[in-house]
């Protein structure tokens, strides 16, 4: 009798993991020991087919196959504040680097206030997921305030800072996934020069920021807290045309930008720009 109560116990257990393990998100040992699921439970459902192990202390439904959007959307159930797309992959998945020529197998760059899960670098997907840190904007972590709606349908809060982040739903349940607005993601690319990034390369992708929004550009360049980053942006920046550059500009050259003070050198053997006072390649080396 006993063993027909545990059968039937666990066979409750698995229809309750059903509904509440969305096929192809993914959910962590932890995770599933706080709603009664212990090893050799799902040891068990591993063993039969209704789970799947894709990494050390990681399960999912078998089915989908393993997608990088899932293994975002699942962090976002797991760390708080979600971590967020940024950098290039925000540029790149909004179509602002179609121009550049592909640099091998995709990376997946996310940023979060906490060291993301071991885990994450060891699922068998083909991109690669890159971490950084959260630290480069002051007062600008997760989405913060109401929600409302643009144009595009992304939600977004009302605050200038907080809408330098979107949430997008992503597949069929509309999962939501964080990115960095092109203004956010730019400057974000930035923080990795000279290290992961050249100049060069970000210079390209400068030429065809056309539509950035001023005010969001100025809250980011107010809260950002490196001066490198500043000054490497503003001097990208003004040798584009863009509607958005003039007014950007005008307001740094008012003071309302916090530029540091002595030069900053960024590349050997550069040009030190006469105002912004960073050096950088040769003009005929930037092409942006």
């Amino acid at each position: 009798m006993d063993g027909q109560n545990t059968d039937k116990s666990n066979q409750s257990k698995l229809s309750r993991l059903q509904h509440e393990l969305r096929p192809g998100l993914l959910a962590t040992t932890s995770w599933l020991g706080k709603r009664g699921y212990y090893r050799q439970l799902l040891d068990q459902y591993v063993s039969s087919g209704w789970l799947e192990s894709p990494a050390r202390g990681v399960y999912r439904r078998p089915g989908l196959p393993l997608k990088w959007q899932h293994v975002v959307a699942s962090l976002g159930t797991v760390l708080d504040p979600p971590p967020h797309v940024g950098g290039l992959s925000a540029l790149e998945l909004r179509g602002y680097a179609h121009f550049l020529k592909p640099r091998g197998p995709g990376e997946i760059h996310l940023y979060s206030d906490v060291k993301l899960p071991s885990w994450v670098t060891k699922l068998p997907v083909p991109e690669r997921f890159v971490e950084h840190g959260n630290r480069l904007f002051s007062g600008a972590r997760g989405i913060a305030g109401p929600l409302g709606t643009d144009k595009s349908g992304a939600t977004h809060s009302t605050d200038a800072l907080s809408q330098t982040l979107t949430k997008e739903p992503w597949g069929p349940w509309d999962w939501d996934l964080v990115y960095s607005t092109p203004e956010r993601a730019i400057l974000e690319l930035l923080d990795d020069v000279p290290q992961r990034e050249s100049v060069e390369h970000v210079a390209l992708l400068m030429g065809g920021l056309a539509d950035l929004s001023s005010r969001r550009v100025l809250a980011l360049l107010a809260a950002c807290r490196s001066v490198k980053v500043k000054r490497l942006f503003l001097a990208l920046a003004s040798r584009h045309r863009h509607q958005w550059v003039r007014r950007v500009v005008e307001a740094a050259d008012r003071g309302e930008v916090d530029l540091g003070t002595g030069k900053r050198s960024l590349v050997p053997g550069g040009k030190l720009h006469p105002k912004y006072l960073i050096t950088l390649p040769e003009e005929s080396d930037v092409r942006g």
